[in-house]
């Protein structure tokens, strides 16, 4: 019988949809396990990281399945977002015609995997019965004070033409989604208070220790930043306050010059007439690098002098780029002898450079210094801290300032405010009405949802939504005068960052969710996604849940309890620099860069990440066809382990295929012989040596596969015990009865232990070899640890340290019979004859070593 896997896949596809054998119930057992993948946004086609990613997670629901749990593992869509808007221009179209046509693609291609979703838990965030949802947590989020509407400097992609969050600039100050140029522009705009949650999201994070992975933390609480330090109140030369934040009060008495964000509010007020045009250049200058991270760091003077508290001296104000202006005051004391960056800036326009910490063999001189001496040290030069270790003049420094009330100790937070407004049309609605009269007004609860209008066109330009008069022309829900509706849409993280809780009570139309409900299944047991999302949704999702836990919704501090970053899915790209052209592994193996008049030498040749851009994508669907979706499944879990990237390989899948032909064909060998049809139990005191070892390799198999998946999800690993399992299999002679039951039985369990990876031609094996019921109805295989102990070992003979013999030993064999085997052995017989044997030494389990003269 040959193994049909095109047939084979799209029968078990067909009876898992028909019967509904993926349908998760309502409220689980105590015994629950929630798996859930970041879901994707609908671009109409599949590519191989969303394969890598979802077999990963289908995998372990299945397995957990098999161990007795009620699963939760649903699908859905981030849906909203600037892509569909500019595909409805460039394709004259409507984006949600043309995000519903995609979702309807892309669920075809995810059920030619094989994924166990239930699919009747589906959430779109594009769908009004989704988003009406996040309009009404905005609204609660507008009641209890975290919600705001305020004009400011905003981060602008004119290619999208909307706003952008810090988040959502990359390190080199491009769009995180587009790559174009990041300016500053200003405009009112709603933020979610997120700074309130700061310390919440910062300390909880020990909760996630040992769970989340060390560097996505790490990540968060980076971007968090909590710090501990003081606020000191410098003055003006005009007598006026200067706060500012330091969390080195220690080194205040070295201050030499002050530094001002480019963009504080007042700046230009602040300045003299003499030095306002010159601060006026450069900040419009500024605007254009502020996101960078590779700029160069410049400032302009301002005129004035800021008066130190401690010591009444006066330091000149500068203009500076690399100053925050959310962050702490917008200000900062600059200590050139002791912090690089203030060093820097002070050489480059010649500040003076005073050192108030000195390093153990007493040899600073700021004369002589060519970079900053940021160690710890004791305190110089500066009147009450002197003598004082740099700890202990942190805490005097503060001691004193507050004693003088000039200043306090703070905790400071880098983490700003979520900025939320974006200027598009395919965006969640923000629920609010501008009215002359009344000023913002929220929608009333029972309005909800604000539907997006269909009658809009689709320009590059202004938002959409401006232009729609049925839309923006409404009543005041407090005065019934005549009202704008407010245009600006949600960012797409709102969507995103509540999405795991409404899939536990999908079609609730009376609330998000049913709270008994989610409570039962929240948090999500085991979370897997891109750990480029861990500054945005991941820290937006924690403040979500957080916030949902504070009006009454669930309980519980995290959303998420176990998090895996499952690595990139990489090929070979093929670049001619020369032609600044990639091209695909079909047009190279076409030489088609011949045409282009390229020498193949001259084309450069990277592993890295699959993308378009590079023409080294593999469209999934296509090796489906060719292969089968179980030797995609095999391959992406085989290649390596699910947080390490995978280098993809077309012989890599062929291998894979080539594994499930050699199962298909061993295990259907015995299907037709009588001993195989037998039903009859074996005695492992009956089976032959081969049997016996054979079994207890079976056992050891199952018990590594179990270890592997359960604790670390190696899969890799696990696939590989199978491998080895397979080929011991494959040359056992089965000498008797009880030798047909035992393979029988390996067979079986052999199929449930590779059924979560590849379950299509797992659960049709196991239909023809008539093993009962069906393996998604099974249980998972328990190893028996008494048969896990092998009866013999490899016991290695050697003469003067070299390896000359090696045999199967009984693992209980004496000492005295080791070392007689070892001199009866023909091998070691040609190194020891004709030579005195000095000594025999025995390594228990291991080794005879006999040593010769």
């Amino acid at each position: 019988m040959e193994y049909n896997f095109t047939t084979i896949e799209k029968k078990w596809q067909k009876f898992w949809k028909d019967n509904n054998s993926f349908k998760t119930i309502s409220k689980p057992t105590d015994k629950k396990y929630y798996v859930l993948e970041m879901f994707p946004y609908p671009s109409g086609k599949m590519h191989m990281g969303h394969v890598s990613n979802y077999t990963i997670a289908d995998s372990i629901a299945r397995y957990y399945r098999l161990l007795g749990y009620d699963i939760l593992h649903p699908m859905g869509w981030d849906a909203f977002g600037m892509p569909a808007e500019n595909a409805a221009i460039e394709h004259k179209t409507h984006p949600a015609e043309w995000t519903l046509k995609n979702i309807a693609n892309m669920k075809e291609q995810l059920n030619l995997l094989g994924y166990s979703y239930d699919w009747d838990r589906e959430v779109t965030t594009c769908l009004p019965d989704y988003y009406k949802w996040g309009q009404w947590f905005i609204l609660k989020m507008y009641e209890k004070g975290l919600l705001y509407r305020k004009g400011g400097d905003v981060n602008w992609c004119d290619h999208c033409n909307t706003v952008l969050a810090n988040e959502q600039v990359t390190p080199e100050g491009t769009c995180w989604r587009c790559d174009g140029e990041v300016t500053k522009k200003k405009l009112e705009q709603w933020y979610i208070k997120v700074t309130d949650y700061a310390d919440q999201l910062d300390a909880d994070l020990k909760l996630l220790e040992g769970y989340w992975p060390d560097n996505v933390i790490a990540m968060q609480k980076n971007w968090i930043g909590r710090s501990v330090g003081a606020y000191v109140n410098f003055t003006l030369d005009d007598g006026k306050d200067f706060p500012i934040f330091t969390t080195r009060p220690d080194t205040i008495y070295g201050v030499t010059y002050m530094a001002i964000a480019w963009n504080y509010d007042g700046l230009l007020d602040m300045c003299t007439d003499e030095q306002k045009s010159a601060v006026e250049e450069f900040i419009k200058k500024s605007a254009k690098i502020d996101q960078k991270t590779d700029y160069e760091k410049e400032g302009v003077f301002t005129g004035r002098y800021v008066i130190n508290p401690f010591n009444k001296e006066k330091a000149p104000l500068y203009a500076a780029n690399f100053v925050l202006a959310e962050y702490g005051s917008g200000a900062v004391m600059a200590v050139p002898a002791h912090d690089q960056r203030d060093f820097e800036f002070a050489k480059k326009y010649n500040i003076p450079v005073k050192v108030v910490i000195q390093n153990a063999d007493n040899s600073l001189k700021a004369e002589n210094m060519t970079e900053a001496y940021t160690d710890d040290g004791v305190v110089v030069n500066s009147d009450i801290l002197n003598g004082l270790s740099t700890r202990e003049a942190i805490k005097k420094a503060i001691s004193y300032a507050s004693e003088k009330g000039f200043g306090s100790e703070k905790v400071q937070y880098k983490l700003r405010d979520w900025l939320i407004s974006r200027q598009r049309y395919w965006g969640n609605p923000l629920p609010f009405v501008h009215c002359e009269k009344c000023g913002i007004v929220p929608v009333p609860e029972s309005e909800l949802p604000i539907t997006l209008p269909m009658d809009i066109e689709f320009t590059v330009g202004d938002n959409p939504l401006k232009k729609s008069e049925s839309f923006v022309n409404t009543t005041c829900p407090k005065c019934g005068g005549k009202a704008k509706r407010e245009t600006d849409t949600m960012d797409t993280f709102t969507c995103s960052s509540w999405y795991y809780a409404r899939y536990t009570d999908a079609h609730n139309d009376k609330m998000p969710f049913d709270s008994n409900i989610a409570n039962a299944w929240l948090g999500v047991d085991q979370y897997i996604g891109g750990i480029e999302h861990a500054c945005m949704h991941l820290l937006y999702s924690r403040f979500w849940y957080k916030f949902m836990r504070d009006i009454g919704l669930i309980k519980g501090d995290e959303p998420f309890n176990k998090l895996l970053t499952q690595g990139m899915v990489l090929a070979n790209s093929y670049e001619s620099r020369e032609l600044k052209k990639f091209y695909t592994q079909e047009e190279m193996n076409n030489k088609a860069y011949e045409k282009d008049g390229i020498k193949k030498e001259d084309i450069i040749v990277k592993m890295e990440k699959m993308s378009k851009s590079k023409a080294n994508g593999v469209d999934p669907a296509e090796i489906i066809e060719l292969f089968g979706a179980d030797a995609v499944r095999i391959f992406v879990m085989f290649v390596a382990p699910p947080e390490k990237d995978k280098e993809w390989s077309d012989e890599g899948v062929k291998g894979s295929a080539r594994f499930l032909n050699r199962i298909w064909n061993l295990f259907l060998k015995y299907k037709d012989e009588e001993a195989f049809k037998n039903n009859k139990s074996f005695d492992y005191n009956n089976l032959s040596k081969e049997g016996q070892k054979l079994f207890r390799k079976y056992n050891k198999t199952i018990k590594k596969v179990t270890i592997d998946i359960k604790d670390r999800f190696h899969f890799n690993t696990a696939i590989a015990a199978l491998m080895e399992l397979l080929n011991d299999m494959s040359v056992m002679k089965l000498a008797n009865n009880d030798d047909y039951a035992m393979f029988k039985e390996v067979i079986r369990g052999y199929l449930i232990l590779l059924n979560p990876i590849a379950p299509h031609i797992t659960e049709e094996l196991y239909q023809i070899l008539n093993f009962g019921k069906m393996i998604l109805e099974e249980s998972w295989v328990e190893h028996n640890e008494e048969y896990c102990k092998d009866d013999t070992f490899e016991l290695v003979f050697q003469v003067n340290g070299k390896i000359r013999d090696r045999v199967e030993a009984d693992v209980n064999i004496s000492e005295d019979d080791a070392k007689t085997q070892a001199l009866a052995s023909e091998k070691v017989k040609a190194f020891t004859e004709g030579k005195n044997i000095i000594k025999v030494v025995y390594v228990k389990g291991k080794l005879v070593n006999i040593v010769v003269k």
